[in-house]
């Protein structure tokens, strides 16, 4: 995240030590990743972006009906059918 988004290692982790308790962690099969990986490069989606598609993945798994992210036109570039689901917090 760029700057004044970025948090230092130690603040994620207060973060994360807080919420842990409130949320599902979400596994991806290898094939759930593998088939990512492939629709991302198919669309010649760049760098980074895989991630984004990685939690796209694990949002349409669950049903999610919003997702919030600092960086919805990434998120929309690679699941431009959750758009509207799609949120800046």
């Amino acid at each position: 995240m760029p700057p004044p988004h970025r948090f230092l290692p130690a603040q994620a982790l207060l973060i994360l030590e807080g919420i842990r308790s409130k949320f599902n962690c979400i596994a991806l099969t290898a094939e759930e990743v593998f088939n990512t990986t492939q629709r991302a490069a198919t669309l010649k989606l760049p760098g980074g972006i895989i991630y984004d598609a990685l939690l796209l993945t694990c949002a349409r798994k669950i049903g999610a009906e919003q997702i919030y992210t600092w960086n919805a036109r990434h998120f929309q570039m690679v699941a431009p059918d959750l758009a509207e689901r799609i949120l800046t917090p």
